[in-house]
C-alpha cells in the first residue's frame, strides 16, 4: 500500500494498474489465454489450497484487475505465489480479518477482482463484513483454506467447520468446494470470471489428483465419478470426503455392492437435476458425507435439492467439537471416513 497526500486530506490506495483495465471482459471469457492446470492423474499428491494458489498466480498475468488480499497466512494459503507474480497487486491484511474484508470490498467497488484469503475458521471474524458484501452484491472472492477436521493436529480452534453454513446463508453467494488441485485451479478461474460474491473452500492435506488437465468444470454442476446400472445407493461428497467415498466404493465393490459417487463441487448453486436423476437411479438411498458440522453444510444442501423426492437420506458429518489428532484418526473418530461410509451404506441396505 502507498499513501498519497492531497492538501490536508490523506487516503490510502493500493499500487494498482490504472482504472482503464475495468472494461476488459472477465478472465474466464478468454479460454485461449487460460492455460491448463499442471497436475496429472497419478502424479504428485497436491492440496486444494495449492491448486488455488497456483491458479491465482497464473491468473495474475491474464487479468490485471485481479488482486490478492491475505490475512497474514500467505505461506499457508499460497497467495504468496500471487505476490511473487504480481507484488504490486498483493495486499497484506495481517490478522485483522474485518479490515482485510473491507479492503476487498473497497477494491471490488473500484472495479477490481479481489481474492480475500485466510483460514476458513478466521473468516468467522469478518462475517458482518461478508454479509454486507453480499447485500451490496460486491464482486469479492472469499477463499477459506484449512477447512474441516482433516487439517489434523492443529486442533479445533483452527478447523473451519461452520463456513459452508455461514456462506450459503447468503442467497447470492456462489460456493465451490473442489476435491483436488485441478478442480481448485479451475474453480479459481471460474470465480474470477463470475460476477458477484463467491466463496472457495479448500483444504490443508495433499490429496490424489482426480481430474486431468483438460477436465472442464462449471458453476452449478457436479461430477459423477462412479456409476453403473446396478447402483444401490448414492454417496454425495465434497472436498476431502470425495477421496473417502472413492475408497468406500472400492471396498463395497469387492462385496458386490455398487454405489454411485458424486463430487458435488458446486454447493451453491447446486446441480439439482443431476442429484435427482442419480438418486432415482440409485434406488432412492442417498448418503451425504462432509468435513463440516451437521447443520448448514453439504447434507442440508443436498436434502433441499431433493425436496419432494421419495428418497431415504443419511447425513454423515462432524457432530461434536473435535480435537487434535492425525487426519485419518479424526475422519474415523468423527464419522466421515471411508469405513464409516461403508457402514452407512450397509446399514441403509439392510
Amino acid at each position: 500500500m502507498r499513501r498519497r497526500l492531497k492538501g490536508a486530506d490523506a487516503r490510502w490506495e493500493p499500487n494498482l494498474p490504472p482504472a482503464s483495465v475495468h472494461g476488459k471482459a472477465p478472465a474466464e471469457a478468454h479460454p485461449a489465454r487460460r492455460p491448463p492446470p499442471p497436475y496429472r492423474i497419478g502424479g504428485k499428491e497436491t492440496a486444494t489450497r495449492r491448486g488455488f494458489g497456483d491458479g491465482l498466480a497464473v491468473l495474475a498475468a491474464v487479468d490485471p484487475r485481479v488482486v490478492a488480499v491475505d490475512g497474514d497466512v500467505k505461506n499457508s494459503t499460497y497467495t504468496e505465489e500471487f505476490q511473487k507474480a504480481a507484488p504490486e497487486r498483493f495486499v497484506e491484511g495481517y490478522i485483522a480479518e474485518q479490515n482485510m474484508t473491507g479492503i476487498g470490498m473497497g477494491l471490488a467497488a473500484r472495479g477490481r477482482i479481489p481474492f480475500v484469503a485466510t483460514f476458513a475458521c478466521f473468516l468467522t471474524r469478518a462475517y458482518d463484513f461478508i454479509r454486507m458484501a453480499a447485500i451490496s452484491h460486491l464482486n469479492v472472492k472469499f477463499v477459506g483454506t484449512h477447512a474441516g477436521i482433516s487439517i489434523g493436529e492443529d486442533g479445533p480452534s483452527q478447523m473451519g467447520l461452520e463456513d459452508l453454513a455461514m456462506m450459503c446463508a447468503e442467497p447470492n453467494m456462489t460456493v465451490l468446494c473442489p476435491a483436488d488441485a485441478t478442480s481448485a485451479w479451475r474453480a479459481t478461474w471460474l470465480l474470477a470470471g463470475h460476477a458477484g460474491p463467491c466463496y472457495l473452500r479448500t483444504g490443508r492435506p495433499a490429496s490424489p489428483i482426480l481430474y486431468g488437465p483438460e477436465e472442464e468444470f462449471a458453476i452449478g454442476k457436479c461430477k459423477v465419478l462412479r456409476k453403473s446400472p446396478g447402483d444401490r445407493a448414492l454417496v454425495v461428497a465434497a472436498g476431502v470426503t470425495v477421496h473417502e467415498a472413492l475408497r468406500a466404493y472400492e471396498t463395497l465393490a469387492a462385496e458386490a455392492i455398487a454405489i454411485r459417487v458424486i463430487d458435488l463441487f458446486s454447493v451453491q448453486p447446486i446441480d439439482r437435476e443431476e442429484l435427482i436423476r442419480s438418486a432415482r437411479e440409485a434406488g432412492g438411498i442417498v448418503i451425504t458425507v462432509e468435513d463440516h458440522y451437521a447443520h448448514g453444510g453439504i447434507g442440508d444442501a443436498v436434502l433441499q435439492a431433493l425436496a419432494g423426492e421419495r428418497v431415504s437420506t443419511h447425513k454423515l458429518a462432524v457432530r461434536e467439537i473435535p480435537r487434535s489428532g492425525s487426519p485419518s484418526e479424526l475422519l474415523e473418530h468423527f464419522g466421515i471416513s471411508h469405513h464409516r461410509i461403508e457402514l452407512a451404506v450397509q446399514a441403509a441396505l439392510a
